[in-house]
């Protein structure tokens, strides 16, 4: 999608500190990171968010988990700890219309978050 910032990161068009890519994802350092180690993971096809998420799509989803695990483990983050975060609309936080996932380290995490 031409409009789409994560579509365009994916493409290459737009500039990212990638730590991981493959046929399916690409992982990224967050530009505006709310702890230590923030990085996003997200499919290469474009999905809108978890709520267009179809049963076709659970190979994706759970490769995008799959990613997300090395991500942390690539970064330190197993031994302590990390959170994976997915929003959905505005309401629920959700800041581009791409689904993508969080990794979120580097601290201690707060429970209920916020």
């Amino acid at each position: 999608m031409s409009d789409c910032v994560f579509c365009g990161i994916v493409a290459g068009g737009i500039p990212a500190t990638v730590v991981h890519r493959d046929e399916l994802a690409v992982a990224f350092h967050d530009i505006s990171p709310s702890t230590p180690v923030h990085v996003l993971v997200v499919p290469v096809r474009h999905i809108g968010g978890i709520a267009e998420v179809v049963e076709g799509d659970a190979p994706v989803v759970g490769h995008l988990l799959a990613v997300a695990a090395s991500v942390a483990r690539g970064l330190g983050l197993e031994d302590n700890g990390y959170r994976v975060v997915v929003n959905q609309g505005r309401d629920g936080g959700q800041s581009e219309g791409h689904l993508h996932l969080h990794v979120l380290g580097g601290r201690k995490m707060r429970w209920p978050p916020g």
